[in-house]
């Protein structure tokens, strides 16, 4: 089956089959040395990449800053900062890659998260993980060795807390049916995307999620992951799904500039960068999250340069 799921006009505008859209990881700003960014222009960066036409603006979960770790992202909290884009934007999706379930109660993810999806109508796309970095859970008296559990469970029970008056029972808590979760999301249920394997066989993360966020790799290894992936939807019987992957870039002067590796991506000239993306496309993924972490370049001549060079060969089409 070749059609993906109705869910809010996030997920039906960024993702569509046998085609790839690009969005932008927050924040947006060149901060190759050191963990922190200085976030001085974060809201006018926001609003130009909607301007521009970008698919979407995805925020990380990342509570404490951990040095080994090396990197803080947008530094505020996702929810918080989701809320604040949310009545500063009118159209970009508004994405998380990805909340870490098993650090915060999922009763609170959800309301959060249905919050943020009523408010902007319709404009999220959640992330869910189970965590990477071992140091967040003692200091929030959590079993990083239990994750897998954790992240299980709390899945369940957010796709619970969007239905009419929930009833179930599992580890984080229970409901029996009297008590309710109000704001509902905005349509029928909250876009959960995973991220990798976390921490759970891949026929369960085939079956459960809305779509997978994966990491870059090399073309022909991507296109057996995407498939072995999309197989295992197929023989639950299951609908299509949208995956998609970050990168990291930094945009060259030179349009024919070759690509050279960098952390999760490459540096080199927009035409280098159109091949790669267009070779995406054509092995199944939906979706490309830009990181300008990198970047040499003003970030906002970045993103004019993407726009006119790059965007119109993946535009994000009107949600139908």
């Amino acid at each position: 089956m070749n059609t993906f799921a109705t869910i809010n006009p996030a997920y039906n505008q960024t993702f569509r089959p046998n085609r790839l859209s690009l969005g932008v990881i927050s924040p947006l700003e060149s901060y190759a040395v050191g963990a922190l960014p200085n976030l001085e222009q974060h809201l006018q960066r926001v609003q130009q990449a909607e301007q521009l036409g970008f698919a979407a603006i995805w925020l990380r979960d990342i509570i404490l800053n951990v040095p080994s770790f090396g990197d803080t992202g947008q530094g505020f909290d996702p929810f918080v900062y989701l809320g604040f884009l949310a009545a500063h934007t009118q159209r970009i999706a508004l994405g998380v890659g990805s909340i870490i379930l098993p650090l915060r109660h999922p009763a609170h993810v959800a309301k959060a998260a249905a919050s943020v999806d009523a408010l902007s109508g319709g404009r999220l796309l959640l992330g869910i993980a189970s965590g990477d970095r071992p140091e967040e859970y003692p200091a929030l008296k959590q079993d990083f060795a239990n994750r897998s559990a954790a992240f299980r469970h709390s899945y369940a029970y957010i796709r619970h807390m969007g239905e009419p008056t929930p009833r179930f029972d599992n580890a984080w808590g229970q409901l029996n049916g009297e008590l309710d979760m109000l704001p509902k999301p905005h349509a029928a249920r909250l876009p959960l995307l995973i991220t990798g394997a976390s921490q759970q066989a891949p026929a369960w993360v085939a079956e459960n999620g809305d779509g997978w966020i994966t990491y870059p790799r090399a073309i022909a290894t991507q296109e057996r992951i995407i498939h072995d992936w999309r197989s295992r939807i197929a023989a639950a019987g299951l609908a299509n799904k949208p995956a998609m992957q970050s990168l990291y870039i930094d945009l060259q002067d030179d349009p024919n500039a070759p690509a050279r590796p960098i952390h999760l991506g490459f540096s080199s000239g927009i035409n280098a960068l159109r091949h790669y993306l267009k070779q995406l496309e054509g092995i199944g993924i939906n979706h490309v999250a830009l990181n300008l972490r990198f970047n040499q370049a003003e970030t906002g001549a970045t993103l004019e340069r993407l726009a006119a060079e790059l965007l119109p060969d993946f535009p994000t089409l009107p949600n139908d």
